[in-house]
């Protein structure tokens, strides 16, 4: 809701302008419909900056008019209601039309189907607001709506505890005695009569216009509600005296300001003028008539204030952002000079913890270097423990295999060189009874290369097993099978691949099978097994 809003209440004879802000009605000048007057309030918009107007016509050329029409939904209900609207008032281009419901039904045969119920109403006389909206756009002024006095009144019944069906609104403004029937709550009629009018006659006449427009039957009790100055009460109840079929209620003017939400001015009110600018500048309704190529200004206006919004949002990210980069600067500053401070600290122990040492044989690089190729020989570096440990537990499962000897080599990764150095690595480390690590190079002895030693990547490992089968009597198929199983078992083992270089029995074309069948201990069968463990 905007904090500043100006409206121009336009009645018989005269335009009033005022201003709203923070629940606070302030008038302004009031120019009368001639030349002088339209060119005065023209000056008067222009001297304001040009602010949207809200226009309030509150005039006696206003027409209800109630029917019924087919239910239709979608476009075609749409076009059915614009042209009957146009058929009903071809004159004015200020015309509304709103659906209040459906016809109930009341078991009757035209009634069956539940036509729509259809409240149109239309300022008949347009030239009467058209001489202010002119003026507005000749001056380039948005002009925000044109709303309807009797249409403001739909919230004032519940808003002073009225909820009967029937209700007839009575109220006294500028323009006179304005008399509205309200049918559940939703506007039905509204007439504007002369404020010297007698209000028991004149609600004696709507209520017989009620009956015979079938709004209201006979017999049916009509609330009528009164709102008017303290003053005006004790005389009016002398006058409107409650019947069989209406009743008056009367509610002092101040009391309806202050249910309706608007603060108590400095004198009491004497018209309900104030009631609809504020009903009108506190909710903002959307425009009772449409405005058409008046609004075209409007519409800039909306533009040009969406645009200032969106240029204040996006300066105010801007300026939380930078904000942001400014306080993780600061904090990064702060956070680089104390780790500053802490390295200085921890230099200066360094120093003296290291003064006392003296003069050390090697620069702290070369030490640093040195920790860093330790580990990785401890971590990446080559040995056949691992390897003797899964033969070992081989040989357990076949006791009848019998271990003859090892040769362990260390595979050089592709396109390394180093043959002859890792054979002589491997001779090293079997020679050592399986004792991790390599052996240090003796004076004068060929360097290892780095690839065999693990730098960078862990090399591959082969092992060559030489092994006999030793059986208790003759059995070729026997020798086979604890062959397999020996070589089986190794196969087991993770990253563990095993080939036969030479099994126990020979069975090639050009190889002569001998053996014999006699009951002594036969002679050991060999073979040879590779063993490969990928890194």
């Amino acid at each position: 809701m905007a904090s500043t809003v100006h409206l121009a209440y336009l009645c018989s004879g005269r335009l009033e302008t005022w201003r709203w802000r923070r629940g606070v009605l302030s008038p302004g000048p009031v120019f009368a419909p001639d030349h002088a007057g339209v060119d005065a309030f023209a000056d008067h918009v222009v001297a304001l900056g040009r602010p949207p107007i809200h226009l309030l016509a509150d005039l006696v050329e206003e027409d209800f008019h109630r029917l019924l029409l087919p239910h239709v939904r979608g476009r075609a209900g749409r076009n059915l209601l614009a042209r009957r609207l146009q058929q009903q008032y071809r004159e004015t281009p200020y015309r509304r039309a709103a659906l209040q419901g459906r016809e109930p039904d009341t078991g009757q045969a035209r009634s069956a189907r539940r036509d729509d119920i259809v409240l149109m109403s239309a300022l008949t006389n347009p030239a009467a607001v058209q001489l202010w909206t002119e003026a507005l756009t000749l001056v380039e002024a948005p002009l925000a709506g044109v709303w309807s006095a009797a249409l403001l009144y739909a919230d004032v019944p519940p808003a002073l505890g009225f909820t009967q069906p029937h209700i007839l609104l009575v109220t006294w403004q500028s323009c006179g005695m304005r008399q509205s029937y309200f049918q559940d709550g939703q506007l039905k009629f509204s007439r504007l009569a002369p404020p010297q009018a007698e209000c028991a006659a004149e609600t004696a006449r709507t209520r017989q216009f009620l009956v015979s427009a079938h709004l209201l039957e006979r017999g049916e009790m009509l609330h009528t509600v009164i709102v008017t100055h303290d003053d005006a009460i004790a005389p009016l109840s002398e006058q409107c005296v409650s019947g069989a079929e209406t009743t008056f209620h009367f509610v002092p003017l101040a009391a309806a300001f202050e249910r309706c939400g608007m603060a108590p001015g400095d004198s009491p009110p004497l018209l309900a003028d104030a009631l609809l600018l504020h009903l009108l500048a506190r909710g903002l309704p959307r425009s009772h008539y449409p405005t058409g190529a008046d609004s075209r200004y409007y519409r800039l206006w909306q533009t040009r204030v969406s645009l200032y919004a969106s240029a204040l949002a996006v300066a105010a990210c801007a300026l939380v952002w930078t904000g942001f980069n400014v306080w993780a600067y600061a904090d990064a500053s702060i956070s680089a000079a104390t780790l500053a401070e802490e390295a200085r600290h921890f230099t200066a122990r360094y120093r003296s913890a290291m003064a006392p040492l003296g003069p050390v044989a090697a620069p702290t690089a070369d030490m640093r270097a040195a920790v860093l190729v330790d580990r990785l020989l401890a971590d990446q570096g080559p040995a056949p423990l691992d390897m003797l440990s899964m033969v070992s537990t081989a040989l357990e499962r076949t006791p009848q295999v019998q271990l003859v000897s090892l040769a362990w080599r260390v595979e050089p990764p592709p396109g390394a060189a180093g043959g002859a150095g890792s054979e002589a690595a491997g001779a090293a480390a079997i020679g050592r009874e399986g004792q991790s690590g390599l052996p240090a190079s003796a004076a004068g002895a060929e360097s290892v290369p780095s690839a065999l030693l693990g730098i960078p990547v862990k090399p591959r490992q082969s092992l060559r097993v030489e092994a006999e089968v030793r059986l208790a009597r003759p059995d070729a198929r026997g020798a086979v099978d604890s062959m397999q199983a020996f070589a089986q078992e190794l196969a087991r083992q993770p990253r563990m691949t095993v080939a036969i270089e030479q099994p126990v029995l020979d069975v090639r074309p050009d190889v002569k099978l001998t053996g014999r069948a006699t009951g002594d201990t036969p002679p050991p069968s060999p073979f040879i097994l590779r063993l490969e463990l990928a890194p």
